[in-house]
């Protein structure tokens, strides 16, 4: 989605989402120029313009694009851009922890826990990166599946291993974006759902590893069998640990799960997340239609590729 059209999208909800006890719109920000930021500030996003400069600022766009979200009566093309309105909120919120206490005590109570939860596991993502890359990687980035076909899967899966449906929606963004990124993971993993050959080959139930349906399955099937289908919480962590030996991706897979488990029009809202990349130099867009045959310097990509 374009900046133009963030814009727009963010007027349409302040429109339809007034509340005096919210703070104003982050005019200013939208109104800043993109072209005037430096790969320092961390701001290489191409819509950076969008990205809130104070906590009440960032409360009001995170709340508005989570309402417009969760109200059945938002179009889906208005329920992605308000999706992707979310994940710019979201990144800027994981880089201010000092701003949490102000954005809680300014959101809907209803919101409050979705809010934390997206923050924290953001935070435990960005920590697991102890390197920030240098480059961008050798991946080719696609459409995702259709919502609905995904959700489809997902129960698949549920019904067939055990493995709750929002646990393998929030493994499958966190791996590619639903399905968004196409290549290998620096250690060799591979498809929407990042497995190493040698598990696939056990747990794959022969299907490809690059097709969505066949990676959920098998990510089930993995999971089911390290206990995620026992019914317990620690059959589940200990089920996501051995997915990948993190406690903070077990937090992070938890969070997403939660957020999903507890109103499943967040499905719709994550669906739309793109593929934001940390580097060194700061966070970038990955676009629908990126394609590198090999990593690149960050610095040399943003050079024929301005953002």
């Amino acid at each position: 989605m374009t900046r133009a059209a963030l814009v727009l999208v963010l007027a349409v909800l302040l429109a339809g989402c007034g509340d005096p006890r919210q703070t104003a719109a982050p005019t200013r920000s939208l109104d800043a120029d993109c072209a005037q930021t430096r790969p320092e500030n961390g701001s290489l996003h191409p819509d950076c313009g969008l990205r809130s400069t104070d906590p009440h600022s960032l409360a009001r766009q995170i709340a508005v694009a989570e309402k417009a979200v969760r109200d059945r009566a938002t179009p889906p093309d208005l329920v992605a851009d308000a999706g992707r309105l979310a994940q710019l909120g979201y990144l800027t919120l994981v880089d201010h922890p000092e701003w949490d206490a102000t954005v809680l005590a300014t959101v809907p109570g209803s919101l409050r826990d979705t809010i934390g939860r997206n923050a924290a596991a953001g935070r435990e993502l960005h920590a697991m990166a102890t390197q920030l890359p240098t480059t961008v990687p050798a991946w080719h980035i696609v459409e995702p599946p259709d919502v609905m076909q995904l959700r489809m899967y997902y129960s698949q899966a549920q019904r067939r291993f055990g493995v709750p449906w929002f646990v393998l929606a929030a493994v499958h963004l966190v791996e590619s974006r639903m399905g968004r990124i196409v290549g290998d993971s620096s250690a060799g993993a591979q498809g929407p759902m990042q497995f190493l050959s040698s598990t696939w080959a056990h747990y794959g139930l022969g299907g490809n590893v690059w097709n969505n349906r066949d990676a959920i399955l098998g990510a089930a099937n993995y999971l089911a069998a390290n206990g995620a289908a026992d019914g317990t919480d620690a059959g589940l962590d200990r089920a996501l640990y051995r997915y990948n030996n993190d406690v903070r991706y077990v937090r992070a897979i938890r969070h997403y799960a939660g957020v999903m488990q507890a109103d499943e029009r967040a499905l719709s809202g994550y669906h739309a997340w793109q593929v934001d990349y940390r580097t060194a130099l700061g966070v970038i867009l990955l676009p629908t239609g990126y394609a590198a045959a090999q990593a690149m310097p960050v610095q040399e990509w943003l050079a024929k590729h301005p953002q």
